[in-house]
């Protein structure tokens, strides 16, 4: 088997790179692309720790072996009977240890050529955080800006329909920004994997052509912008989608369809806003929503605490925010949005 350093680049050569930490390690975070062949699960882990700790090393390593041995038996009788021998796998675990060494050695004396990551995945890691602010630094952001509502989202994705370069961190981070934006039944990442989506999607980037990417605050729900992003994003040129009050109402509406269907979500969401606007302001917005009257309830929201909130910030933060590029829909429709898009890259092309 061969020790090899990070590979930070596009990965070559590998049929398949393998994580042989426990489940629980592998969802917190993984290299692009790996797939959890665990040489320990979450509860053998916490069995052999708690042994280790009671009992010594040796009895330790005499239980771990045993069931470290069952688990890559099952890994080969699932996934490598029908491999053919050209296939090259690289393997990690936390820091390249037992874990990763016990499943390569196995499949060394099988045949295969083995590659381990030097010092597995805290190694990796440490090199991300390395090289994040190498990966943000040739890029040229172009910042979405609008108040909430106007369709910032939306245009992200027109902009992708047209072929540009879109790095949409709500997405990754699975929350809509706001103190209402967190989406029931979607958990966001822990934060080292909302790190690796975010370096993931910048090397993937073209540095001779603009990226687009909305407005975001430093946190994006309970996760954080990596700061040499943020500080690139924020002496970024700003471009100001514009939508009238009606058409913003609306498209909330749309979007936030589960506040509309579930009285009792919507109404706990808005208890987060008693600091800021006082009990008897969310009150009043609670006995609304309880009334039907879901609708002025979202365009008080929007006038009274999002609107202002979000001017103040974007001055704030955003250098280039007082002169922001207007662009202004017609309609929060896919259509008005297009050619918002359209307009947008085509003067970029100009520039470019």
């Amino acid at each position: 088997m061969a020790r090899m350093a990070i590979p930070l680049g596009q990965p070559g050569g590998f049929s398949t790179i393998i994580d042989a930490r426990s489940e629980g390690e592998y969802a917190l975070d993984h290299l692009p692309g790996a797939v959890n062949w665990p040489s320990l699960n979450n509860e053998e882990r916490i069995f052999v720790g708690t042994m280790y700790k009671q009992q010594g090393a040796f009895e330790a390593q005499k239980h771990g072996a045993a069931l470290v041995a069952a688990n890559i038996s099952r890994h080969i009788q699932r996934e490598v009977l029908t491999l053919a021998k050209n296939w090259q796998p690289l393997i990690y675990c936390w820091r390249g240890g037992k874990r990763s060494g016990s499943l390569s050695m196995v499949l060394g004396q099988i045949g295969f050529k083995i590659y381990l990551i030097e010092g597995g995945y805290k190694a990796f890691r440490a090199a991300l955080v390395d090289d994040m602010p190498k990966r943000v630094a040739p890029l040229q952001f172009n910042i979405i800006s609008g108040p909430t509502g106007s369709g910032k989202t939306r245009l992200l994705h027109a902009l992708a329909d047209e072929g540009a370069q879109v790095l949409d961190l709500e997405d990754l981070a699975s929350h809509r920004s706001s103190v209402l934006g967190h989406i029931p039944g979607q958990p966001q990442p822990s934060q080292k994997h909302f790190d690796t989506l975010i370096w993931q999607a910048l090397r993937s980037f073209d540095p001779t052509r603009p990226v687009f990417v909305e407005s975001e605050s430093r946190k994006v729900g309970n996760l954080s912008i990596p700061e040499s992003l943020m500080q690139a994003m924020r002496n970024s040129p700003c471009f100001e989608l514009q939508l009238s009050l009606d058409e913003r109402v609306a498209l909330l509406m749309e979007d936030y369809r589960f506040f509309v269907d579930d009285h009792a979500l919507f109404c706990h969401r808005l208890d987060a806003l008693v600091a800021i606007r006082g009990k008897a302001v969310v009150e009043a917005w609670k006995a609304q929503v309880h009334s039907g009257h879901i609708e002025d309830v979202v365009r008080d929201l929007l006038v009274l605490h999002y609107d202002p909130t979000y001017a103040s910030s974007m001055v704030r933060n955003f250098i280039q925010a007082d002169r922001a590029t207007a662009c202004v829909a017609e309609s929060r429709h896919s259509e008005s949005l297009r050619r918002v898009a359209q307009a947008l890259c085509q003067s970029q092309a100009a520039i470019a």
